[in-house]
Formats: structure tokens, C-alpha cells, sequence
């Protein structure tokens, strides 16, 4: 069986026996062109199912109205909801959305960049990988003055535009839901160092840890932003009987991880050692017992970021750079209070 070719202006202009000029004006609703003609053009268009060649067009226009969007994982929760956002705000400006993952890969990332630069797509959208400390891939891009933001995860130490929370104060704000709770042995399952949403956190914690007199060192904090990670790290500190009595996780895949790994060994959360996580992924709130967390706001984060895209799209202005601060706000569930009415 063999593909059916598509629909060419062509195969419009020589059912109607008209010039293949006249049908493109024709299309593109010219003036000079007869409503009569305009008419038979676009009936037959939908006839033969025309679809315009949007690469061609990009190379007359020089605009391709596509943007590439590349994020680490797509099956995390914040991710997609940050797609929804840039997807939502795309589409009211008449925009087209194509997403790579680049799976925690900085190889990866830089194969997603050439791939949507082949396609020519007005801008990009980037979330970096935690494995990502040469920019050189961004820095090539952003040389040849194509529109770059980044969002969640920027480059450190880079001039871009870039759509954050402020990971600090979250993470903050977390430790310190903890400390009012009357805990006192308070750990943190910390994101990797050489990203700056894992220092943020980091340094959130361990300044309100000070503040409020709790001892903090390199007993307190540990790597640890996965599941494996987790069940192995409680499995060590059950053996070392280091058993805190609140943990503030990275991330909400981590907490729920923790909660398991505790499960085990008869622990009861929130009763003996309270969880927290970040993000507030869908998980966080159908499990048992349901999550506290920070909400990123990851549809609002796709949606500013989109913004920024589109008015360095629009402007074409690359001497200065914004960036934008979206809030979040801390969910309290029963991994930290029990049952909740």
C-alpha cells in the first residue's frame, strides 16, 4: 500500500485551470483576487485536504511560527503542566509547539537543539539537564541572535531570559512549616549541587535550620532526588539509628519514596518522622497519606515563559534580558499533620 501524495497548490491550480500564483494569492485572501475565484480556491483545497508547507513558508517569511520546547522528563507532573501553560498561551497567538525530552541528557539536549534548528523554529523554550555545565551548545544559539528562554532550570552565571520560582523561599518556607510543627531533627533530601534550583533549595533549608537554632551539617543534608536514592539513604540511616523526625524532600518523587522506604521499618508518617515534598505533582495528592508540598505553579511558568519568548520573538531586542519570578505556595496534607478534615 503506498502513502498518498499531498495536495500541492499545483494539483488546486490545474482542477480549476487557473495559474498556481492566482490560487497562493487566492489563499492568502489577496485583494486583486475575485471573491468568486477565492471561493472555488478554498473548496477545492478542502477537497484535495491542501495543507500549506509550513517549512516553506518559514524560508519566504522568514517566521516559521513554531517554537521548540525542550524539557528533561515529560512523565514529571511539573513538566507537563508547564507545557500545558506554554501550549495554551501558543495557540492564542498563533503559534505551533513542538517538544523534545532531552532525558537528563546533556548529549541529548544538544542533538534536540540541532534537530529544532533544522526546522527552523522562531525560538526556543529550555529547561536544562541536571548533567548540563557547558553552555557553549546555548551559547552558539543565542550568537546567531535566535530568541532563547529558559524556564525552572537556567544556566548559571548565563545573560538569557528565564522564567523561575523563587526556589529559596519555598524551600524556606517548607523547612520552617516543619520547625513550627515543634520537629527538631530535621533532614534534607537534597537535589545535585550543580544545578541552581538543588543550591536554592539547599541553602533555604539550611538557613532557616539556623535561624531557628536546629543543627544543620553534613549529617543533616544529603544527595538525594530519586527513588533508588531514597530507599537506599533510609536504609543506611535506620542502620546508623539516624532517624530524623522531619524530612524535606527535593522533590515529590523522592517524599513519596521516603514514605515507602519508612513504611518498611514499621516508621509512621506522619506520627513518628513528618515528609515533605516539591512540586506538587498529581501524586502528592492521591496517595496515602497525601502529600505536603510546594505547588511550582508549573501552567503559570509556561505561560510567563511563552510570554518572554514571544515579545524577544517580536522585538528582536538582544542587549538586555528579564526574568520573571512566578509564586508558589506551600500545600500542608497529612504527611506533615495527620488527617485532614
Amino acid at each position: 500500500m503506498t502513502n498518498k501524495r499531498q495536495a500541492t497548490i499545483k494539483d488546486i491550480a490545474k482542477r480549476l485551470g487557473l495559474s498556481a500564483s492566482t490560487v497562493s494569492r487566492a489563499l492568502k485572501d489577496h485583494p486583486d483576487i475575485s471573491l468568486e475565484t477565492k471561493d472555488a480556491v478554498k473548496k477545492t483545497a478542502e477537497e484535495l485536504d491542501y495543507q500549506p508547507n509550513a517549512l516553506a513558508l518559514g524560508l519566504h517569511n522568514q517566521k516559521s511560527n513554531i517554537i521548540g520546547v525542550i524539557i528533561p522528563q515529560i512523565i514529571h507532573y511539573f513538566f507537563s503542566a508547564v507545557i500545558s501553560g506554554i501550549e495554551r498561551e501558543a495557540r492564542k497567538k498563533g503559534y505551533n509547539v513542538i517538544i523534545c525530552q532531552s532525558d537528563e541528557s546533556m548529549e541529548r539536549e544538544i542533538e534536540n537543539i540541532k534537530a529544532l534548528v533544522s526546522l527552523r523554529v522562531d525560538g526556543f523554550l529550555i529547561c536544562i539537564t541536571k548533567e548540563t555545565k557547558d553552555y557553549a551548545h546555548f551559547q552558539k544559539l543565542m550568537s546567531r541572535n535566535v530568541p532563547v528562554v529558559f524556564f525552572d532550570r537556567p544556566p548559571e552565571g548565563f545573560a538569557c531570559d528565564r522564567c523561575i520560582i523563587d526556589d529559596y523561599a519555598a524551600a524556606y518556607q517548607a523547612a520552617e512549616h516543619l520547625v513550627k510543627l515543634g520537629k527538631k531533627k530535621i533532614f534534607h533530601f537534597a537535589g545535585p549541587d550543580n544545578v541552581r534550583i538543588g543550591k536554592d533549595r539547599r541553602r533555604g533549608f539550611v538557613d532557616c535550620m539556623k535561624r531557628n537554632g536546629i543543627k544543620v551539617d553534613e549529617n543533616t543534608v544529603f544527595k538525594c532526588d530519586s527513588k533508588e536514592e531514597a530507599k537506599d539513604l533510609i536504609d543506611n540511616l535506620i542502620k546508623d539509628k539516624n532517624i530524623p523526625d522531619g524530612i524535606f524532600c527535593c522533590n515529590d518523587t523522592t517524599a513519596v519514596a521516603t514514605i515507602n522506604a519508612l513504611a518498611k521499618y514499621n516508621i509512621k508518617v506522619p506520627d513518628q518522622v513528618a515528609v515533605e515534598g516539591f512540586s506538587n505533582d498529581l501524586i502528592s495528592q492521591l496517595y496515602t497519606p497525601s502529600l505536603t508540598t510546594i505547588d511550582q505553579n508549573g501552567g503559570l511558568v509556561g505561560e510567563k515563559a511563552f510570554g518572554l519568548l514571544l515579545k524577544r520573538i517580536e522585538s528582536q531586542d538582544f542587549t538586555s534580558y528579564q526574568t520573571v519570578i512566578v509564586p508558589t505556595k506551600l500545600i500542608v496534607r497529612e504527611s506533615t499533620i495527620g488527617d485532614i478534615e
